[in-house]
């Protein structure tokens, strides 16, 4: 790629999440570091240099550029991209939203992450702009937020727990939200349910249409579907099954594992670091995934029915969801409101989520008639507030390893985040940065 002006440009810089993005930006800028420029772009740059100035206090407000673009003006967005390395985009909803920008990213060859838990737009991006991305040497990575870089290499890490001959059969990751105040999620996650909702034919219609997925070799039988609400007597929750956009992303994940077993080479790649890719993905052991949401008490898991309840049916019909818009609060109740949460609301806030693997101390015995799994394996990820803190600092981290190692990244394509960071110090910086990674417990018998 040819010089650029700069490094990085954070596109919906001013919006609620886009605002917690620049202040994470604004510790690495004056770091040593591959960031060394760094430029907003938005649609208002008044509203553009007050995000700035909210991000960067108490300290001075360091001289940015400030980039006028608009996703209804692809000629902005156009000039944007040819200026930059790497866009983060925060303008959600990404299926109202999203695609101007990765149309642009992919023409100037520019590098793309976003922050899209929305699973219908990550897979028409991949089915539109793939090859086109790859030709272009153009990486698009949609969910590098906390959907879905937490499961992603939860799972990842998990996985490695497993020795051989033991592998895992099911793994599933229950996601605890907790805080001492109110809890009051992102409006931007509530917005992209809805949509969700309203656009689940047309995915339906899309994977129709797709080719066949690689099917990953997984040892043992399907696991049975299981109640809707369980309580888990060992983490100490009741959970609800989430239709959530991780599992939709490591399934991508695991399906390109499943067709390049090594992973994907790094565009211009040392012969270290295809030694360390290959190495790192011989030890990730594919399992059936899926992902539920969990709380200390009953009461919190019928919120979470009659919120989901209202969206599934409201969702549905044009009248229904301008209703659940203009109302969020009163059908979430008081989940989600319109002015977000306040500083000490996302300060108090924290998660965790439990990857519970059920799988066989030896693979070679998972064939065999009526064996059930007989090991179990407990980890944990664990962070602050999901929408505003832990979301800028895994976005972050993907940006600063496209920055500092883009040759031993693929040369480009719409990609999910596992198959493209899983190899990188991806889960180190994580670390680093207040995201832990733990081993809760092993059992080598169930029985």
């Amino acid at each position: 790629m040819a010089v650029r002006e700069f490094d990085l440009i954070i596109f919906g810089a001013s919006g609620f999440t886009g605002k917690y993005v620049v202040r994470e930006a604004l510790k690495f800028l004056s770091a040593p570091g591959p960031l060394r420029s760094l430029a907003l772009a938005g649609r208002s740059p008044s509203k553009l240099a007050a995000a700035l100035q909210w991000a960067a206090a108490p300290s001075p407000v360091p001289p940015l550029a400030l980039i006028p673009a608009d996703v209804s003006d692809p000629d902005s967005l156009r000039a944007l991209c040819r200026r930059t390395c790497l866009v983060l985009d925060c303008v959600g909803p990404f299926r109202l939203y999203g695609e101007p920008v990765v149309a642009a990213c992919v023409e100037a060859g520019t590098d793309y992450l976003d922050i899209s838990g929305e699973p219908e737009f990550m897979e028409r991006m991949e089915a539109k702009y793939h090859e086109q991305a790859e030709k272009a040497g153009s990486l698009v990575v949609s969910a590098c937020g906390f959907d879905s870089v937490p499961a992603e290499m939860g799972l990842m890490f998990h996985s490695r727990q497993w020795v051989p001959p033991a592998a895992p059969n099911r793994v599933e990751a229950y996601l605890s939200l907790e805080s001492e105040r109110t809890m009051v999620g992102n409006l931007g996650t509530y917005e992209s349910a809805i949509l969700g909702v309203a656009n689940v034919r047309q995915l339906q219609e899309l994977r129709k249409s797709r080719p066949k997925r690689a099917r990953p070799m997984i040892p043992g039988p399907a696991p049975p579907k299981g109640p809707l609400v369980e309580h888990n007597k060992t983490l100490g929750l009741w959970a609800l099954k989430l239709p959530s956009a991780d599992a939709v992303v490591v399934r991508r994940t695991l399906a390109l594992l499943a067709e390049n077993p090594h992973g994907l080479p790094g565009a211009n790649e040392s012969d270290e670091h295809a030694e360390k890719r290959k190495a790192y993905w011989s030890t990730v052991k594919p399992a059936h995934f899926g992902v539920k949401i969990g709380t200390k008490s009953i009461l919190g898991i019928f919120r979470f029915m009659v919120t989901g309840l209202f969206i599934g049916l409201f969702g549905a019909f044009a009248v229904g969801r301008s209703l659940l818009l203009k109302f969020p609060e009163i059908f979430s109740l008081g989940w989600f409101r319109k002015t977000g949460p306040t500083e000490e609301e996302v300060r108090s806030a924290l998660f965790n989520m439990w990857f519970v693997g059920h799988g066989y101390n030896d693979i070679n015995l998972a064939s065999q008639s009526g064996k059930k799994p007989d090991a179990e394996v407990i980890t944990r990820v664990s962070g602050p507030e999901i929408g505003y803190l832990t979301t800028p600092i895994t976005l972050l981290q993907c940006a600063l390893i496209v920055l500092s190692e883009r040759h031993n990244l693929p040369k480009g394509g719409v990609l999910p985040p596992g198959i493209v960071f899983g190899p990188t110090d991806l889960q180190k910086r994580l670390q680093d940065n207040g995201i832990s990674f733990d081993v809760i417990s092993t059992r080598a018998s169930l029985h």
